[in-house]
């Protein structure tokens, strides 16, 4: 987590030194514009989840699907922090955790049915649960309005490569971060673009950035949370999406 939160300040241009944010180019914009669409059309991602703490921080390897707003995978402590070790499946409303002593390097196809403990997903001061929220939000069910994030302060701020993919670095929607830390699900075209100018500094407007493919695609999100001090990073990985079947009992939220 640490180098890849790194990489958002230290990123280079076509010259080889450190860039200052910039306006995006109309073509920029288009793609800033459809990455979380693109995720949606997909049915689902593969994600690696960094959320730091000041025990060592969680790192949660899941799948999300963008169609039932539905998460699931393993979540693992580093550090001093271990007691959250587990299976994961979260909705915009709930979160079950299913705790584990060694938990797999991936979550079962299918759910166990039954030793999972339920509760409600936070929306304000639980860095675990807001990062929960913002994965469940990097997928739109339709896409960004381009005009509007160009408005609203989206600026390209670089590139970068990411496991072998070139990319394009750009602050953009907060999707779902917002002031209050409140965890979001898909919003509707042009409906986040309001926080796209925020202050990288937690408890103000986080900046969100996403490091984007020339088609779109989306590789790597940072966002600021109100409750830590250094950014969740959400990793988009090569690893096949394996639909998310829920855990017996739970509903998916529409």
């Amino acid at each position: 987590m640490t180098a890849a939160a790194v990489t958002a300040f230290a990123l280079l241009g076509d010259s080889g030194g450190p860039t200052a944010p910039r306006a995006l180019t109309s073509e920029e914009a288009n793609r800033l514009a459809v990455t979380r669409f693109l995720n949606y059309q997909a049915g689902g991602r593969a994600v690696t989840i960094t959320v730091p703490n000041a025990a060592g921080g969680l790192v949660i390897t899941a799948s999300v699907d963008y169609r039932t707003h539905t998460g699931y995978g393993v979540v693992r402590g580093t550090g001093r922090d271990t007691s959250s070790d587990g299976l994961i499946q979260w909705t915009a409303t709930t979160v079950l955790v299913h705790p584990m002593a060694d938990p797999p390097a991936v979550a079962p196809a299918s759910p166990p049915a039954s030793g999972w403990h339920s509760r409600p997903l936070q929306t304000s001061g639980m860095a675990l649960d807001t990062s929960l929220g913002i994965a469940l939000g990097l997928g739109s069910d339709r896409p960004e309005n381009a005009a509007l994030l160009g408005q609203n302060g989206a600026a390209w701020v670089g590139r970068d490569e990411v496991r072998g993919h070139r990319t394009d670095v750009m602050n953009g929607p907060d999707a779902g971060t917002g002031s209050s830390g409140k965890a979001g699900s898909s919003d509707r075209a042009g409906g986040s673009a309001g926080g796209t100018g925020g202050s990288d500094e937690a408890g103000t407007s986080p900046t969100v950035r996403y490091w984007i493919g020339s088609d779109g695609t989306m590789y790597r999100v940072q966002a600021g949370v109100a409750s830590e001090p250094e950014p969740v990073v959400f990793d988009f990985d090569d690893r096949t999406y394996v639909p998310v079947k829920p855990v017996p009992g739970l509903t998916p939220a529409p």
